[in-house]
């Protein structure tokens, strides 16, 4: 049996990038996936598109996370499609990077309000879906909330706050029977950090590779691998970690 047979799961933040590189691998791991997306429409229909051409089941459901509007309808048409929840994957992020004089009121909401509310309104409506069988919630928190970065301090700031939120949780939940660890990638190549200036032979990639012992960046699915052990039945024992996949990246 693969490790999450029969398994629903809704993946915010899908349509590309490590969300959907792990909504692919929860897929072959034998999981209804929930894509979910906020404007990449035609992304979102791709990734779907994919995980069905390979036998996997999928829907993909626009929402925005920081509105509760749209994170009620997301779970209600998780709801109408597969009827239950078993895996919540926080992913949607909001990435802006700018020194501290350059931060707005305008930014610092968009910040907290896609990073940290967003995980609030999305678990909040995934307990009514979990049920008296339990869930497990993991949260794709960053390396930045760590071991901030230059120009970095509002978005670390966020996932600081998301792995603070991840143990408390995990106190409060446990006995729910719901687990929720939070995921922190180190440099990792995806679409988001290509649009942060983090580029193929940049200074940025050449100053993150040399800091990482393995000697390269990291990929979407080196993130999706962790995550489909962290939601499968092999991490059971596991709740309130900050796992970071990063290879062995520390600081700077």
């Amino acid at each position: 049996m693969s490790k999450l047979e029969n398994k629903v799961a809704v993946i915010t933040g899908s349509a590309k990038g490590i969300g959907a590189s792990i909504a692919k691998h929860f897929a072959a791991a034998g999981a209804k996936v929930v894509v979910n997306y906020a404007s990449s429409k035609e992304a979102a229909n791709k990734v779907v598109k994919s995980i069905t051409d390979n036998g996997g089941t999928a829907i993909a459901v626009q929402a925005d996370v920081s509105q509760e509007a749209d994170v009620i309808r997301l779970f209600e048409e998780t709801k109408k499609a597969f009827g239950t929840l078993d895996i919540l994957v926080n992913n949607a992020v909001a990435q802006g990077y700018a020194p501290i004089e350059q931060i707005s009121t305008e930014a610092f909401h968009q910040s907290f309000n896609v990073n940290v509310l967003g995980p609030i309104l999305t678990i909040q409506a995934a307990l009514k879906l979990f049920g008296d069988k339990g869930g497990n919630i993991i949260n794709i928190s960053s390396g930045a909330s760590k071991y901030p970065l230059p120009n970095a301090s509002l978005y670390s700031s966020t996932k600081a706050a998301l792995d603070a939120f991840t143990i408390a949780l995990s106190k409060e939940l446990g006995r729910k029977n719901i687990r929720i660890n939070s995921i922190l990638p180190g440099a990792t190549e995806t679409e988001g950090a290509t649009s942060a200036g983090v580029t193929r032979g940049s200074d940025y990639e050449k100053m993150f590779i040399s800091n990482t012992p393995l000697g390269r960046r990291g990929q979407p699915e080196d993130i999706a691998k962790a995550a489909v052990f962290l939601a499968s039945d092999d991490a059971a024992w596991i709740t309130g970690e900050q796992i970071s996949v990063s290879g062995g990246m520390y600081g700077f």
